[in-house]
């Protein structure tokens, strides 16, 4: 005969099948973060470069971060601009495509990105404006597919920079990357973006993998062809 399982059996057997089901998901979720991890770092690898020996590229493409109710960039973003304006100075690229997120008038990343720029002498003729890079995905999918833009160097923080590289390349732009590590000296904020990008790497492959389209697609625009036959 069977013995009929008490309330306390079935509690206890109840427990171990969560026990099991939570192990489970860990170490799912523990493969895919690593592979994503894995796939990006083997995607930029070879492509991080430092602001004086990054190769030439036509456009250097700067990633939106947060800018301030008055209007200022943060002190990440204006560090990824002032990046951008040397390898302008440099030579090393002939125009800057500023991406980032403008989905509420009030609030305009790639706006405040051209006026930070034009204020310390870069020529608006140079600035390119996408105005619906709500994320990496979509700041590198529109460069490649509405700004046509093949070969780019990336800019944005260093603990960015794998992902932002992996992405436009695997997205038909022919990145090399840049990073910024001044701003460390904000060791709290640095540290926590770090983490997030455990979790952003895997959203990252889901994109990559889905192939899904930019939040706003749009049709071809011809901003960085204007702005490199002006150079």
């Amino acid at each position: 005969m069977f013995r009929r399982l008490t309330v306390p059996d079935r509690l206890k057997a109840a427990g171990r099948r969560i026990v099991v089901a939570g192990t489970l998901g860990g170490l799912l979720a523990f493969a895919v973060t690593a592979g994503s991890l894995t796939w990006v770092r083997d995607s930029a690898d070879g492509h991080i470069y430092q602001l004086n020996t990054v190769p030439a590229a036509p456009v250097a493409l700067v990633l939106g971060a947060q800018v301030g109710f008055d209007g200022q960039p943060s002190a990440f973003l204006a560090a990824r601009l002032e990046i951008a304006r040397q390898l302008l100075n440099a030579g090393k690229v002939k125009a800057i495509l500023v991406s980032g997120d403008h989905g509420n008038w009030n609030y305009d990343e790639p706006g405040s990105m051209m006026v930070w720029l034009a204020a310390r002498g870069v020529p608006t003729s140079k600035i390119v404006l996408d105005h619906a890079g709500f994320d990496t995905y979509d700041s590198c999918s529109r460069a490649h597919r509405v700004f046509g833009v093949d070969r780019a160097v990336v800019v944005t923080q260093g603990y960015h920079l794998e992902r932002a590289v992996a992405l436009c390349r695997s997205l038909g732009v022919d990145a090399d990357g840049v990073g910024d590590d001044s701003v460390r000296v904000f060791r709290e904020m640095w540290f926590r973006s770090e983490i997030r990008e455990q979790g952003a790497a895997v959203k990252a492959a889901a994109d990559v993998l889905s192939r899904r389209d930019p939040i706003f697609l749009g049709r071809h625009e011809t901003g960085v062809e204007d702005a490199l036959a002006a150079s």
